[in-house]
């Protein structure tokens, strides 16, 4: 063979190999293959062919060797081409404006350009002829760690740049983020499964990019936008916003929300807006990035030693308080989870006033050091639970002490234990008659999520068990206006019903006709959340095959597994559960799903994101819309997305299927879809 075939053999060995590795991440690592099997196969034989004609190019990685499906992250380090600096910070308007100061005297009259300070995860993404070929965390700023399998998981960032001026090479500068939305989500799967809580968006960030398994990556959902570049080859550019409009070309996320400002005026104003908006974002900030926009005068201004001089981070006060940790105290959840919270001296943190924290288990407290009488720092960020971060130990006085967890259940006496081996999580073995796992089952069976029953909530559930109205949920939906006016709760003060009797007792009504798997949410299965009762619904059809289906039945249904089969299996041989559907049933609850003709299948195939309010539909009515229409709600834009229905008010998904390309519709083009 001579020279000029052995090079053209290794050179089609070389692009066969990335290209074979590229679908096997796509198959084993995304689910969501691009090709053929075929087309695959023919791929993996022909560089098989080329390895046996050229046995001296055989690699011992290459893919012919292996199945392919071990994609494992090693956090190698590797330096950044350019470095990558940190920023100065300012804290209050006085420090803002010296740095402006000393910018209009180097540059007289400058434009301002004005971002949002992600709450996230710097990387430093290389692309090298169009292809993603390495992503590195910051690190020390000169060297970070490879986490590439990790961000290439990772929805809405190219692989491969698009548009006509590809650079040769170029760094990316972003910010990984956990979506707020997204997050609270998660935490309140986590919260049904009974698994410990994320802290907050920033860490789940960073530990969902840091998993060895890319796999465990692709299942939360990032997303990353960028605001920078360091080494460039073939991109040009003169200012940084005239950056992100070339950067947005290639197919790259960056945010919308900037401003290039001409006055210092206007960089104030744009830092007041988001300051008083921070929560109406779809990712946590902490502050505003202020640049030089001209490129030519941030070469002019430099650098120090760790910081453009162009360029200032003004930080918001921080949303992280402190005050006095008065006592640890224990909560107990419907399905009996004790989960230990912090009672703290009243303190303002985002907007309200708090006085509980979440301390989320034993081996968190001990994790966080945390003593009872300590000053403790507590978050609070958006919608999420006010959380403990941790003690300021220089205030300890010596007189705190440490928290010991209760054997026996503070509301019914009950012995606590771990229901499987290494659980973390404790919980009353009192499920029956343990008055907190009562009241709070009660008021679960009538929030949104399960059977959204009007005047149900906290109040009336205590009520209604004080008082002997109910001995169980069982009792709900035989309640009478008689045995109502028992209860002062339900009575006026002079002895008459009152309107909350008539609202309950027709919103009872009204429930017994909802749809099976709400039925199921509301029984408190462990584990169950509306996800898994809705497969089990549609896979099953009705209360009684779900309670005679084996574990191996429920484990063979896609978005049920085993350990939810396993709790439902439990769950239906207690003699009282089987009790409380008997009395549902009797009383005409539904336990199977509407017979009836099936909807026509106009939505087969699609899928298709909701934002905004909309006219004909509520968040749950437009979901189970779609489902019986054929077609699958998702509640975040992809590429995959086929259509994103926007109502009033819509939020950042409008933003991102802009930014995707998505189709977007209104309420009257998805009734014409509805209807074919």
């Amino acid at each position: 063979m001579s020279a000029n075939e052995k090079n053209q053999a290794r050179h089609r060995i070389t692009e066969l190999t990335q290209e074979i590795r590229d679908h096997q991440f796509k198959y084993y690592v995304l689910d969501a293959p691009t090709i053929s099997d075929a087309k695959f196969d023919a791929l993996l034989k022909e560089l098989s062919a080329l390895e046996a004609k050229n046995p001296e190019l055989l690699e011992p990685d290459s893919p012919s060797l292996g199945v392919g499906g071990g994609f494992a992250t090693s956090f190698a380090q590797h330096d950044h081409i350019e470095k990558m600096m940190s920023l100065d910070n300012a804290f209050d308007a006085d420090e803002l404006n010296s740095w402006f100061d000393r910018i209009e005297k180097e540059s007289p009259s400058p434009q301002y350009l004005c971002e949002l300070k992600v709450d996230g995860l710097a990387i430093n993404l290389l692309y090298e002829n169009g292809q993603l070929v390495r992503a590195l965390t910051r690190g020390n700023g000169v060297t970070g760690e490879d986490v590439t399998l990790n961000v290439k998981t990772i929805k809405g960032l190219p692989h491969v740049l698009k548009g006509k001026n590809i650079p040769a090479q170029i760094e990316v500068r972003g910010e990984v983020f956990f979506p707020v939305a997204a997050f609270n989500q998660l935490n309140e799967e986590l919260e049904e499964a009974g698994k410990p809580l994320f802290a907050n968006p920033r860490n789940s960030a960073a530990g969902s990019l840091r998993q060895k398994d890319p796999r465990i990556t692709a299942s939360r959902p990032l997303s990353v936008v960028v605001h920078g570049v360091g080494a460039n080859d073939g991109l040009v550019f003169d200012n940084q916003s005239d950056a992100y409009v070339e950067l947005l070309k290639l197919g790259l996320p960056i945010s919308h929300r900037f401003r290039v400002c001409d006055t210092r005026e206007a960089v104030l104003e744009f830092i007041d807006f988001y300051n008083k908006h921070r929560h109406d974002v779809e990712h946590e900030i902490d502050g505003i990035v202020i640049k030089v926009d001209s490129i030519a005068e941030q070469r002019k201004l430099g650098f120090t030693s760790r910081a453009p001089k162009w360029a200032i981070a003004f930080k918001y006060p921080p949303e992280e308080v402190t005050t006095k940790l008065l006592d640890i105290k224990v909560s107990v959840g419907r399905t009996g989870r004790v989960t230990p919270f912090a009672f703290m001296e009243p303190v303002k943190v985002a907007g309200s006033t708090v006085t509980n924290a979440t301390l989320h288990n034993q081996e968190e407290i001990e994790r966080k050091g945390v003593l009872i009488g300590d000053t403790v720092i507590i978050r609070k960020a958006g919608d999420v639970i006010p959380e403990v971060l941790g003690p300021v130990i220089d205030k300890r006085t010596g007189k705190e002490k440490k928290f010991v967890m209760p054997t026996h259940c503070p509301e019914c006496g009950s012995q606590l234990k771990a229901i499987t081996e290494g659980d973390v999580d404790i919980r009353c073995t009192n499920q029956r008659s343990c008055p907190a796992q009562l009241r709070e089952r009660i008021f679960y069976i009538g929030s949104r999520s399960a059977l959204d029953i009007d005047v149900l909530g906290l109040e009336a559930a205590i009520a209604m068990l004080a008082d002997k109205i109910i001995d169980d949920e069982g009792d709900l939906f035989n309640l009478t206006e008689a045995k109502l006016i028992k209860s002062e709760f339900f009575t006026k003060k002079d002895g008459t019903p009152g309107k909350n009797v008539e609202k309950l007792l027709a919103a009872l009504e009204e429930a017994k006709s909802r749809p099976l798997w709400r039925t199921i949410v509301a029984l408190s299965i462990r584990h169950v959340g509306p996800t898994a009762a809705q497969a089990l619904a549609t896979r099953l059809g009705s209360m009684d095959a779900i309670s005679k289906a084996s574990v191996a039945e429920f484990a063979d249904i896609d978005g049920v597994g085993g350990v939810i089969a396993e709790s439902i299996v439990e769950w239906f041989s207690v003699d009282w559960h089987q009790s409380i559907i008997k009395k549902w049933s009797a009383a005409g609850v539904a336990m199977q799903n509407k017979v009836g003709k099936a909807k026509p299948q106009t939505l087969a195939g699609l899928t298709i994101v909701v934002t905004g309010g909309l006219e004909n539909f509520t968040r749950d009515s437009i979901a189970e819309t779609i489902t019986a229409h054929g077609g699958k709600p998702s509640s975040s834009v992809s590429k995959k997305t086929d259509y994103v229905l926007v109502g009033s008010d819509p939020g950042s998904k409008l933003a991102k299927a802009q930014e995707l390309g998505v189709t977007i519709i209104d309420e009257a083009k998805f009734l014409e879809l509805l209807n074919g």
